[in-house]
């Protein structure tokens, strides 16, 4: 039975985009899978959209929803705190409770960059992820979160420098910056197109952002397919 795996991402489609591939792969093979978003309100169109995206990647687990605003849009948990606002001790231990739930082997998040645009909810959902680990396996700390749990690695989504050029690209026209890595800090490169049809279907489900000229999924669905395979084919993590 392969590691169990439990990714946690800022916003629905992060999960497509930057873990897909390797997702799709645990889930097939058999391994417990879950998913949890820091923003959007369950209940919300991105919601469902994000629930699409687990069954078309195959994840054993519904959608795991802390339900926070989105920096950038409030009106995606109304009355909710923006997710990069709220204090550390309520992040971490609403993040410990599902670790300690999942009790995954492997725990994937997003670099402290927060991958390529550098979006304050992605490096945010980092620090939280990171604290949130480590605590999940001392029983003194947050003892209403459930039995200690300590996952054996957590993996960092990232891109290094020399597989960004066409990403680079294809958000500068968009407007959008590109933060990479050096080559060095990259520990697995996963060759993920034996699941890219699964990957793709993901991305495609989230049917908001690929409407959106300048969001990633909208950009990826105006490309020519042998140009976004490459693009999307391959995923990299820094193990910490």
């Amino acid at each position: 039975m392969p590691s169990s795996l439990l990714a946690v991402f800022a916003h629905p489609d992060d999960e497509a985009l930057l873990a897909g591939g390797v997702l799709a792969q645990h889930a097939a093979a058999g391994a417990r899978t879950a998913v949890v978003t820091a923003t959007w309100a369950p209940g919300s169109p991105r919601a469902r959209e994000l629930a699409d995206s687990l069954t078309a990647l195959g994840v054993s687990e519904p959608p795991r929803l802390l339900g926070y605003a989105d920096h950038r849009v409030p009106a995606s948990a109304p009355g909710r705190t923006r997710w990069c606002d709220v204090p550390v001790e309520e992040a971490v231990g609403r993040l410990v409770a599902h670790i300690r739930e999942v009790r995954p082997r492997i725990v994937v998040t997003h670099d402290a960059y927060g991958q390529l645009t550098g979006h304050p909810d992605h490096r945010y959902t980092h620090r939280m992820t990171i604290l949130a680990v480590a605590a999940a396996g001392l029983g003194q700390l947050y003892p209403e979160a459930g039995e200690p749990w300590q996952p054996d690695a957590v993996h960092l989504a990232t891109h290094p420098h020399s597989a960004v050029t066409e990403l680079r690209e294809l958000l500068g026209e968009a407007g959008k910056s590109v933060l990479s890595v050096p080559d060095a800090h990259v520990t697995a490169t996963v060759d993920v197109r034996p699941w890219i049809d699964r990957k793709w279907a993901a991305i495609l489900a989230h049917r908001s952002e690929v409407q959106r000229e300048r969001a990633l999924p909208g950009i990826l669905a105006r490309l020519p397919e042998e140009t976004r395979e490459r693009v999307i084919g391959t995923e990299y993590y820094t193990r910490v």
